[in-house]
């Protein structure tokens, strides 16, 4: 009686004294994942420590590993209450018998406690603290939720702690598959970490892991011919880096939205894998210091699928780090669309409209073609295949640039002016966009003229935008860029598309989209220094089509027209469409009317008893001369002539072509 009252109360010490033990924190900071719309892992980030730490869990990891770990490490964790005391005895009994220490005894739970409080093993006083918080740990947590700890801290070499940040490192996966090879090494690597690392002592780490094979074989987890395979097989030789897709928007969503440890994207891991290797290979052929980036989206959805913001996230050459998917740049000729879909609408021009190319000056405003050169009356369809900058400025300076930037804000964009309020130049780019801004523009385009908002996280909801342009007016678009000839090689008629290059030569464009998705490409220097020679349709549109290439096995169809399209040739069109006239026209002088280009009006020239040079534009000739109303020349068959100077002081030069129709400059000559 006297020993059971003994033991009694020296239970309840004991017992009191484990209740007492104070538990180390067990929500240890585990790595932010960013993973795609599939759950596959895009992106992790370290803690902050710099170790890799993953959650776990444990319906997600092999089974035949947890069968293999706790059969090697603690074949009575499921019955024990955290101390096995066979096992510590057994430890004890070798330690006497080979005067060393043959096993160690710690259950998985007792490791679990060295891991959390990182702490000695070796010890006394070390094992008895282990022992002490092993029991404690037992009593307030399950199983599952040890294993699960120690799964989560358990060290696998360098800063790698964890099963999940083991597997991605040593085989490139999650744990859900592991082979009988590559479970034995990672039950056996968290005895030594460092002396069992596969890529610098293999010869360690295929013992230990032939010792793990050898003990489970013999407790029938393997058979015999299983675990001689597995003895064979290869090991790691090298650490493989973690995953680090779509680095920039990773980084851009973390920071709007922190505190997440688990972000999902509607990024495609394998579909943006794809598209960083074109990114990296186009710039590469493109030539050093240049940057490119890439955005492709799903214009029915508004799902982002992809997105490469550089080259290489750590290409310093390159600088790499810049996201250029978000970077403010010049849009080039990329707006042109938006404006004629607009002119569509206002009823000012129809795709068969006539619209002449040739010199115009607003206001001292004098817009220029990219080659120099003027083609006369043309379609509108083809000016804007052609690109040209005139016949855009006539239909911009109609519409009133405040129009032209209310629709740019209708379909998401957010343009910045560099000198405040907008003016003509915004139609041939004078205004800084990014490439998502024009991604989500071609998306309205794509979708009829009035598309989705684009979304990168899985959970936000589709939101429409307000609409852009018709229906018709978008369809029209569609159907006029399907006819550009498309970089040698590629399929034509398949998609719509449109390049810009900015002034310059500092970005090159190309954007386009099919009956399904938008892809946007740019190309130029992070710093904005011009490229010679760059031009979007030259070093953007392959990668454009190439891009498509990659995303899915065939184009899909472009939709067919609305019931109110007007499908008309031009002699069919309705008179006040068949060819554009500014609203002012009856005001205006004709398109071929004479024009003065030198001397300018108000010049202020030194002529020196010298001949006063006149150029002409436009005009029938033969030309007629006066100067303060005196006629000084006739006849003139030329263009480009001299007349006697007319003297010091303010002068009146009057050129009259044959159909009476004249040009004037007020001038003044200082001697």
């Amino acid at each position: 009686m006297a020993l059971a009252v003994v033991l009694g109360i020296g239970w309840r010490q004991f017992d009191a004294w484990v209740a007492r033990t104070e538990l180390p924190l067990t929500l240890a900071e585990i790595s932010v994942e960013v993973v795609d719309r599939e759950g596959q892992l895009l992106r992790v980030y370290p803690v902050e420590d710099g170790v890799w730490r993953m959650g776990v869990r444990l319906d997600r990891v092999d089974p035949g590993f947890i069968e293999m770990l706790i059969a090697y490490e603690d074949h009575r964790f499921r019955s024990h209450s955290g101390v096995d005391a066979l096992a510590l005895m057994r430890a004890a009994g070798q330690a006497l018998r080979h005067g060393r220490v043959i096993s160690g005894g710690s259950t998985l739970t007792m490791q679990l406690a060295r891991l959390l409080e990182d702490g000695p093993t070796g010890r006394w006083s070390g094992k008895l603290r282990q022992i002490r918080l092993a029991l404690a740990l037992e009593r307030r947590l399950s199983k599952d939720e040890i294993l699960t700890l120690y799964l989560t801290h358990a060290p696998y070499g360098g800063n790698i702690e964890g099963l999940r940040a083991a597997t991605h490192v040593w085989f490139g996966k999650e744990p859900r598959r592991l082979t009988p090879a590559e479970a034995a090494l990672l039950v056996a690597l968290p005895q030594s970490p460092e002396g069992r690392r596969p890529d610098r002592v293999p010869e360690a780490a295929r013992a230990a892991r032939a010792q793990v094979l050898s003990r489970i074989a013999s407790r029938g987890v393997l058979d015999q011919e299983q675990r001689a395979t597995a003895a064979r097989a290869r090991l790691p030789h090298q650490m493989a880096p973690m995953p680090r897709l779509a680095p920039h928007l990773a980084d851009r969503v973390l920071s709007e939205t922190p505190g997440g440890q688990r972000v999902s994207l509607t990024i495609a891991a394998d579909l943006q894998a794809r598209m960083e290797q074109l990114v990296e290979a186009a710039a590469r052929r493109a030539g050093d210091r240049l940057s490119a980036a890439l955005i492709v989206a799903d214009h029915h959805s508004g799902e982002i699928l992809a997105s490469v913001g550089s080259p290489g996230y750590r290409d310093e050459g390159r600088q790499g780090f810049v996201d250029m998917t978000q970077a403010l740049r010049s849009p080039g000729s990329t707006l042109k669309p938006l404006i004629y879909g607009l002119a569509f609408d206002q009823g000012l021009v129809h795709p068969e409209t006539l619209i002449h190319d040739g010199p115009v000056d607003f206001d001292g405003y004098a817009p220029q073609n990219f080659d120099g050169d003027f083609r006369g009356d043309l379609r509108v369809r083809e000016a804007l295949q052609l690109s040209l900058n005139i016949p855009v400025v006539k239909l911009t300076r109609e519409l009133g640039p405040a129009q032209v930037m209310a629709a740019l804000r209708r379909g998401g964009a957010d343009p910045r002016l560099p000198g405040g309020a907008p003016g003509l130049a915004i139609s041939l780019g004078g205004a800084g966009l990014t490439l998502q801004d024009l991604v989500q523009l071609y998306v309205g385009f794509a979708a009829g003229g009035q598309g989705p908002d684009l979304r990168v996280q899985t959970n936000g909801a589709r939101d429409e935008r307000p609409r852009m342009i018709s229906d018709v007016a978008a369809w029209h678009l569609g159907d006029i860029l399907r006819d550009l000839a498309p970089p040698p090689g590629a399929r034509a008629g398949v998609l719509a598309y449109k390049t810009g290059t900015s002034y310059g030569h500092r970005d090159a464009w190309a954007l386009g989209w099919d009956g399904r998705h938008v892809i946007g490409v740019w190309l130029g220097r992070a710093d904005g220094t011009p490229v010679p020679g760059a031009f979007g349709g030259d070093l953007a549109a392959p990668i454009l089509f190439e891009a498509f290439g990659l995303l899915k096995p065939a184009f899909d169809p472009l939709p067919p027209p609305p019931a109110a399209t007007l499908i008309l040739s031009a002699a069919e069109l309705p008179a006040p469409l068949r060819r554009f006239r500014s609203r002012d026209a009856v005001f205006a002088p004709a398109a071929d009317a004479p024009q003065l280009l030198f001397p300018p009006d108000g010049a202020r020239l030194a002529l020196d008893g010298q001949t006063l040079p006149l150029k002409l534009r436009g005009g029938q000739a033969p030309f007629v001369v006066l100067a303060d109303g005196k006629p000084v020349l006739s006849g003139a068959q030329l263009r480009e002539f001299e007349i006697p100077s007319p003297g010091r002081g303010f002068s009146d030069v009057v050129v009259v072509d044959a159909q009476g129709r004249a040009a004037r400059a007020s001038i003044q000559i200082d001697q």
